[in-house]
């Protein structure tokens, strides 16, 4: 069985985009950004920021927290808010990798094996509960993220471009659930957890607000060309000499603290500054700012550093990073 040249050729076409050579406007679009979600689901601008930072940083995003937070909801939004190709894959122990990337069909009418494209062909791809389906299915998704390709019959297809996974975890249901490997997690290059909202925005939800009409109100803030484009724009963003030695000092002392097992690798620290370099734009400026970086570093290193009884390191972070000198 093969994957017919035709298919394969066809998924490159989709893919193309030609970019706008315009500069954007970085802090005009996380504003409309963030000003869509707010209407949809109740969440702070800190939760929201590295989210939309990955997202321009050509990046994936790993969104954990309790059951009935808004964690499905906030992935549709941001999908939403972009003119492009969006997918929801719900993740169960019985899902196979051919429901995920898609599978060659038999079409009696050509005489030949064609390729079905599964939900991966997508822009934006909601992978809700990743945590709930076994290893093999979840590594052609891994092989999607990493290499924005999948592998049908021996051949290589590209995948759309942008190309974004937002996926979810409940982090405190372990029932039918398999573990996520370090390996797996380091994939994902922020994870951002949604919490209780606070008092003002739990309350606007008993007012009568109807979430999904919201979220069916909300138009496209910009297009895939414009997504394409403001990840390129991220890429030119500078890192001085002292910001990168303040992003070493930071990752060495964490690999240097006892209560430490594993630390940050220096692709952690090339994940660091790619979020660092998108909260850059996002804030009209082409250099990076050790601010950038600390308000990060959660999102970016947590699910990178590994304690040796366990736990979060979040709080370790914090301190790190508040304890370390910025170079002067």
């Amino acid at each position: 069985m093969a994957v017919s040249d035709r298919a394969e050729k066809a998924s490159q076409g989709a893919s193309a985009v030609t970019t706008p050579t315009t500069t954007l406007d970085g802090a005009a679009i996380r504003s409309n950004l963030t000003k869509a979600a707010h209407a949809v689901v109740a969440v702070p601008d800190a939760t929201l920021e590295p989210i939309l930072c990955a997202m321009f940083a050509g990046g994936h995003i790993l969104l954990e927290g309790i059951p009935g937070v808004g964690k499905t909801l906030l992935a549709r939004t941001i999908a939403r808010c972009v003119a492009a190709d969006f997918r929801r894959i719900q993740f169960t122990n019985d899902l196979m990798p051919s429901d995920v990337v898609g599978t060659a069909v038999w079409r009696p009418d050509v005489g030949r094996f064609q390729f079905v494209r599964g939900p991966l062909f997508a822009n934006f791809v909601l992978a809700d509960e990743i945590n709930r389906t076994s290893p093999r299915t979840l590594s052609c998704l891994l092989e999607a993220m990493e290499a924005g390709r999948v592998s049908i019959e021996g051949r290589s297809i590209e995948l759309a471009q942008p190309f974004t996974v937002l996926a979810t975890r409940n982090p405190v249901e372990f029932q039918g659930t398999y573990p996520i490997p370090e390996a797996v997690l380091d994939r994902f290059l922020v994870r951002v957890e949604l919490t209780y909202p606070e008092g003002a925005l739990e309350r606007s939800l008993y007012t009568g607000r109807d979430s999904e009409q919201a979220l069916a109100q909300i138009g496209p803030v910009m297009s895939r060309e414009e997504v394409l484009a403001l990840q390129q724009q991220v890429d030119r963003v500078e890192v001085g000499d002292l910001v990168a030695e303040y992003v070493y000092r930071v990752v060495s002392a964490t690999r240097e603290d006892d209560r430490v097992v594993l630390g940050a690798s220096p692709r952690a620290a090339l994940a660091w500054l790619r979020v660092a370099k998108a909260r850059a734009f996002l804030d009209g400026r082409d250099y990076v700012l050790p601010d950038d970086l600390k308000a990060l570093a959660v999102p970016a290193l947590a699910h990178r550093v590994f304690l040796r009884e366990g736990g979060d390191a979040g709080g370790l972070l914090r301190e790190i990073v508040s304890s370390t000198a910025v170079p002067v």
